[in-house]
């Protein structure tokens, strides 16, 4: 009897050879290189007559690919206006981030989607936890409805004899890693096993047309747990992400087949579960009515959706060596700013501490917030409240002039709507719209800017 074929594959790429190595050369990793049996050779492949002839792309009926809400908003929104038959997405996500909080919620809404229009149920399969677990979930978030069936299974044959017989309008696989082919060797979330439980699933959905939501695991390093090709196979790959200290939770598409992956949708995790946020602006800027010195709010663009976000900043005596500690907001971006007002305006920071945090856990990394963090920073040291209602957006060069940014009239838009007065914006050869209830004063550099909402006398 011939030796079965032995393969090496990276878990984190997919790369393959025929001997083991410490070091995948294709992507870096340390002891990602997994040992399994290679499919064995089965002759050449043949032709044969195809059941349906092709046919011109004018005749293919459009109706497949019509979408169907899945009854949260934001979701949908991130998805492109729904699910299509045959869809088949990967929701990857850190543990604890409300990954199965969040699905179990969708699968809920679904299936009593499903049962008003009288269509099949919603299937949830479960491999890491019990059934009655998932229960207790959704009793606490109120996801219990008569339409959506559960089970707890983490064997491939069985998982697919529950689809066969329960033909659902939905199927909820949590997670991936955790199913197994019993005709494959290896443990389960491995190499081989991972690909080959998603090639199956993969198929069905185009076979029967089930939409498919399966669950991913994410390594330490913030990658989709399994080769690449976890992803390759799939049709929507969405990042759920968030700080566990925070309630804010928000779902990207980075990688979508039927619709935008610049769409952001945006959760609160509470008690009682998690819900969607439409307007996400109560959780990123604080009390309106107090005006301290060292805040400064900004809009900045998470895809196509303008967010809030407020910078704090606090400048105290140094006691040692003087510190600069961030949160929310790049280390080399407050630096920078700190060099520009320090060079540009005679704004002293040596024997200060400095440090500049957002509110509520939101991540300013574009670089559209730096003329914030100079407003913040400059109140901050002056001890100075800025005029109230202001808001700053653009970006600092190293002369300390302010640079044009991308979607500027949204961004204003969306700052006349949470009512602010005063907006200090960059010059810009496209025009600028200014809407009701809104002032809006173009700067030509950051010293321009720090005196025409906080005067500072002295300075170069």
């Amino acid at each position: 009897m011939a030796k079965a074929k032995v393969a090496f594959v990276c878990s984190e790429c997919g790369w393959d050879t025929n001997k083991w190595v410490g070091r995948c050369p294709n992507c870096g990793s340390w002891g990602t290189i997994e040992e399994f049996a290679a499919p064995t050779a089965k002759g050449k492949a043949r032709s044969l007559t195809p059941h349906t002839p092709a046919q011109p792309i004018t005749e293919v009926s459009a109706q497949a690919s019509v979408k169907e809400p899945t009854g949260v908003g934001e979701l949908d929104r991130v998805l492109g206006g729904g699910i299509v038959p045959g869809v088949v997405i990967l929701m990857a996500g850190e543990p604890g981030v409300g990954k199965s909080t969040l699905l179990l919620d969708v699968a809920a809404r679904a299936a009593d989607e499903a049962a008003k229009r009288g269509a099949a149920p919603v299937l949830y399969v479960t491999g890491e936890e019990s059934a009655s677990q998932v229960r207790s979930r959704a009793e606490r978030i109120g996801a219990l409805t008569e339409n959506l069936l559960l089970t707890a299974q983490a064997d491939l044959s069985r998982v697919l004899g529950h689809i066969e017989d329960a033909k659902p309008s939905l199927l909820i696989v949590d997670s991936v890693q955790t199913i197994a082919d019993p005709d494959v060797e290896g443990a389960a979330g491995g190499v081989a096993q991972v690909r080959a439980v998603t090639s199956a699933l993969v198929g069905i959905a185009k076979a029967t047309g089930i939409p498919m939501m399966l669950v991913g695991h994410v390594t330490k390093e913030g990658s989709i747990a399994g080769p690449r090709v976890l992803e390759h196979l799939v049709d929507v790959v969405c990042q759920f992400e968030g700080d566990r200290h925070s309630r804010l939770r928000m779902i990207r598409a980075v990688k979508n087949r039927y619709g935008p992956t610049d769409e952001v949708g945006c959760f609160e995790l509470i008690d009682s579960g998690i819900r969607e946020l439409p307007d996400p602006s109560g959780l990123f800027l604080s009390a309106r009515n107090l005006t301290v010195p060292g805040t400064c709010v900004t809009i900045t663009l998470e895809g196509r959706r303008p967010m809030p976000v407020e910078v704090q900043a606090l400048s105290v005596p140094a006691a040692g060596p003087p510190r600069r500690t961030t949160s929310g907001v790049e280390y080399s971006r407050v630096a920078m700013m700190l060099a520009v007002l320090q060079s540009r305006l005679g704004v002293e920071f040596e024997k200060q501490d400095i440090f500049v945090s957002t509110v509520g856990g939101a991540k300013a990394s574009e670089p559209s917030v730096d003329i914030a963090i100079a407003l913040a920073l400059a109140s901050a040291a002056a001890d100075l409240p800025l005029a109230p209602g202001v808001i700053a957006i653009g970006e600092v060069s190293l002369t300390g002039e302010l640079r044009p940014v991308v979607g500027l009239q949204q961004r204003i838009n969306e700052a006349a709507r949470l009512g602010f007065r005063i907006a200090l914006v960059p010059h810009t050869a496209d025009p600028i719209v200014a809407p009701d209830g809104l002032e809006i004063r173009t700067i030509s550099d950051v010293r321009e800017g720090v005196k025409s909402v906080l005067p500072i006398s002295g300075g170069r």
